[in-house]
């Protein structure tokens, strides 16, 4: 069974908090099945943008809720996620969006393998 995403979100805010990053829910989604993607920025004028991994990506085995891909890769120019956002937001208005700041760039998200 599959987590909320209300509650996948509300634990992966406590995380980063509880690791000493910032993180807030820039926008509320569906309750329940909403998609959930996180933009990470180190401060320094980058950013990365993380969202659900596609399902060919994703190992059955694997015991994990959800499992994320970079959209956007780290380093990227932060003008450049806020676009990408945007159109994500046109294509599903549902979505959640948490933005994390950390100055080690980490996402505290399971990443599908590249």
């Amino acid at each position: 069974m599959r987590l909320k995403s209300a509650i996948f979100v509300s634990a992966l805010l406590r995380r980063c908090q509880v690791e000493g990053a910032y993180a807030v829910v820039r926008r509320r989604g569906a309750e329940e099945a909403g998609a959930v993607f996180v933009k990470v920025t180190p401060l320094d004028g980058t950013a990365a943008l993380f969202g659900p991994a596609p399902q060919s990506e994703i190992d059955e085995s694997y015991p994990v809720d959800r499992l994320f891909g970079a959209i956007v890769p780290p380093g990227a120019p932060e003008a450049d996620v806020e676009a990408r956002i945007v159109k994500e937001m046109r294509f599903d208005p549902d979505l959640w969006l948490v933005e994390i700041e950390d100055k080690q760039g980490r996402s505290f998200l399971d990443l599908a393998e590249a």
